[in-house]
């Protein structure tokens, strides 16, 4: 290690580093090292890498000193090669003109930094090592970002000699490079959620560090709790003052909310960067700071967004990149290995590849997907920086309320040229989808005909691959599932795609009431409380145990699945509609499971209700005719369907059109008219 004390930060700068203090003898912190403030060893692995050996530190919360401090105990070793104190060095690499960081640590007391990185294989190797010893010491590490090319972290770790060491603050530095320092307005578009948004706006009330990156904090209310009657509001509002600007407005959707956000952030001229967040999240503040540091050490304007934790289970990863099978025209993993919800209490980024005989360390998930670089096709919009140039190029949001929103704008983005990272190190938490079931109900329709609208946009395949034929097998899934209200929506959203995309405005605003207005004329989706609440479930003779084993078997499941539609052109039999044959629990209504019954009693995702299933063979003809005439004339039309919706799509997402929608007068863009309609 050689340290240059003409370049290198020096201790007295950074004891305290802060934004406004960012800048030394031509660097900037890309990232902080960091810990939770309230030291909650419910999300202390996320900081911390967990023990790997006996000889390394267990989680104490009481040796957490500040938010950039902690206590390494007498004789133990402590990793900060965690999710979000590891540097990602491979997408610095890729992404920005960054090809060098510099790793400043203080320190007091005596010990050892030993510094690692990992290649996309997920190897670790030592890098360098350091003896350290006195108060308030501080030592350098160049590290080169070369070998970064397809995937790997930098992290070190601190080891305590006979006494305690004390870290008290760490940074990883990068050259400026003449690269802008920018600022950003943050958009959260709410709906009856104020005890989310006012818990969030006082965690950025607290965070000076984070005060300075930002502009303006929007908040689009389009619910009837409106934000600014909940509790404590007020006091967020003077500590946050001018900065914080509630707006409200009739519930558009997420795509209303955030295209306001969107609106705002370019007209009012303030800010280099747009970043949208969702109400219902907690926030680690310090994500945002980096992916406004990232953002601007970008070669090209750059749309930058974080990963999502579980908000119940606050160690398990939701993904590690949103990315979509151009052929089925769906959500999938973006390397075959990568794994859905992944815990990191469990198994953190050091963890050993999988060998031939299985997981290594008593069976806990390996990790070395997690270093190979993740490219993802879009950004989730519970955090995604947008910057405002790119806003200005390629518009607004589609007008589809909800669902497909944010992948749409990303693949238009990816279309027009711009790059979207999902930067590791950066994330919320929220609730999962393993928590949900938004397939099913009222989504249905949003679902389907965004993704049609989606594909129609961006797909490059001629037909759309394969996303007819897999459309019209969900149709059949869920009737023969017995979940008529569902498809009624998807119904509802074929009608809808196939009448053009110059409907999409009129239903901004009026869709939503409208399908959950009919949710009351069918019992699969008329929730009660109580299994008392319904007559008593009459079980017939039990069915044979390898109907269970169905999940795992794909040629048992196609049996069932063609008994169940043969079941459809038969009458129930009698009885079986007066009283419930049986209960199923949410987890195991599969289509394979649900379609055996002729009645039953089914959960809901949250826990919160119970739906009576009841097989209505006429209905399920009548749809299924429906359906399938509406999928043959989306594949025959798509040529025209496809031309159709790309022509509109400047005058959807146009600033025009918007400020229709939103009731209000036109702006103009720094002296310029806002995009021309088509």
């Amino acid at each position: 290690m050689s340290i240059d004390t003409a370049k290198a930060p020096m201790a007295s700068d950074f004891s305290e580093v802060s934004v406004s203090a960012t800048q030394s003898n031509g660097f900037r912190v890309a990232t902080r090292v960091i810990f939770p403030l309230d030291a909650d060893l419910d999300v202390m692995p996320l900081y911390i890498d967990p023990a790997d050996n006996e000889s390394e530190a267990s989680l104490h919360p009481e040796d957490v000193r500040g938010r950039d401090s902690v206590v390494v105990r007498a004789g133990a070793r402590m990793s900060l090669g965690s999710y979000f104190n590891a540097f990602p060095a491979s997408y610095w690499r890729c992404w920005t003109v960054v090809r060098t960081v510099r790793l400043v640590v203080n320190t007091s007391g005596a010990g050892s930094i030993v510094v690692y990185k990992s290649n996309a294989r997920g190897n670790r190797q030592r890098v360098e090592a350091a003896r350290v010893s006195g108060e308030h010491h501080q030592e350098v590490f160049d590290l080169p970002l070369e070998t970064f090319g397809d995937g790997g972290f930098y992290w070190f770790d601190l080891v305590a000699g006979e006494k305690e060491m004390l870290l008290e603050s760490a940074q990883y530095w990068v050259p400026t490079a003449g690269q802008p320092h920018g600022t950003a307005t943050f958009a959260t578009t709410t709906l009856n959620k104020p005890d989310f948004v006012v818990r969030n706006l006082r965690t950025m009330a607290d965070d000076a560090n984070l005060r300075d990156v930002v502009d303006e904090i929007l908040i689009i209310d389009q619910g009837t709790k409106k934000v600014a009657d909940y509790p404590g509001f007020d006091e967020v509002k003077e500590a946050l003052g001018d900065q914080l600007v509630t707006i409200d407005q009739a519930n558009l959707g997420g795509s209303g909310g955030f295209s306001r956000g969107m609106y705002e952030g370019v007209t009012r001229g303030k800010s280099d960067y747009v970043i949208l967040l969702d109400d219902d999240i907690s926030l680690e503040t310090e994500s945002i700071i980096r992916l406004v540091t990232f953002a601007d050490m970008c070669k090209k304007p750059t749309l930058v967004g974080g990963h999502m934790f579980d908000l119940f289970n606050r160690t398990v990863l939701h993904t590690f990149g949103e990315v979509i099978d151009p052929y089925y025209w769906q959500p999938a993993l973006p390397h075959p290995d990568q794994t859905l919800g992944h815990d990191f209490g469990r198994s953190g980024p050091r963890k050993d590849a999988i060998d031939d005989a299985g997981p290594r360390d008593g069976g806990l998930r390996a990790t070395s997907w997690m270093h190979q670089r993740t490219d993802v096709d879009y950004n989730g919009w519970w955090m995604d920086l947008i910057p405002v140039s790119v806003i200005k190029d390629i518009g607004l949001s589609l007008p589809v309320f909800i669902k497909w929103d944010d992948s749409e704008y990303g693949q238009r983005a990816k279309d027009a040229g711009y790059n979207t990272v999902s930067l590791p190190g950066a994330a919320v938490w929220h609730i999962s989808w393993i928590d949900k079931d938004d397939l099913v109900g009222w989504q249905a329709y949003f679902h389907d005909r965004n993704r049609y609208i989606t594909a129609l946009l961006h797909s490059p395949f001629p037909r759309g691959g394969d996303l007819v034929s897999n459309s019209q097998k969900l149709d059949l899934k869920h009737l023969v599932s017995m979940q008529y209200y569902t498809m009624m929506g998807r119904l509802e959203a074929q009608r809808d795609l196939l009448a053009g995309p110059d409907v999409l405005p009129g239903l901004l605003a009026t869709k939503l009431p409208r399908i959950r207005a009919a949710a009351k004329d069918f019992p699969d989706s008329t929730l009660k409380k109580e299994y008392e609440d319904f007559p008593k479930i009459r079980a017939p003779k039990p069915k044979r145990p390898r109907r269970q084993l169905v999940e795992n078997s794909r040629t048992l499941k196609m049996l069932e699945g063609a008994k169940a539609v043969l079941r459809q052109f038969r009458r129930p039999r009698p009885g079986h509609l007066d009283n419930p044959q049986t209960a199923i629990a949410f987890k195991d209504n599969k289509w394979w499971n649900t379609a055996q019954w002729d009645s039953a009693l089914v959960t809901n995702a949250e826990g919160t209700g119970i739906a009576w299933y009841r097989r209505e063979p006429e209905e399920m003809r009548r749809m299924l005719a429906e359906s399938a005439a509406n999928q043959a004339r989306i594949l025959t039309e798509w040529p025209k369907l496809r031309q159709e919706y790309r022509d509109a799509l400047p005058r959807l997402t146009s600033f025009v059109l918007w400020e229709e929608l939103f009731g209000i007068e036109h702006r103009p863009l720094d002296g310029e008219a806002p995009r021309e309609e088509h």
